[in-house]
């Protein structure tokens, strides 16, 4: 008969922060061991998106950054478009 152990108190709290990642503002002030575990369940949950993968690079995590460059994730560059149009059309 096997016998699980409850989850620890940082699985949970890892746990809970990958729930509510689309709510924060900043992770840099996490220890880099929790920041890499959230970041690799950020992934398997399928939860990286633009805003979220800025906030990890944020928080300039040496062994998060080698792990995006590894993956090849770059931020989506946005064209910037002009605003004014320099033709006169009357």
């Amino acid at each position: 008969m096997s016998r699980r152990d409850p989850p620890s108190l940082l699985s949970l709290a890892v746990d809970s922060a990958l729930h509510n990642i689309s709510h924060f503002a900043d992770l840099s002030p996490l220890p880099d061991h929790v920041l890499l575990d959230l970041f690799l369940k950020t992934l398997q949950a399928g939860k990286l998106n633009e805003k979220i993968l800025k906030l990890f690079i944020a928080t300039d995590c040496d062994e998060i950054l080698a792990l995006i460059k590894k993956l090849k994730i770059r931020p989506i560059l946005t064209p910037v478009l002009p605003t004014r149009c320099g033709f006169d059309f009357g």
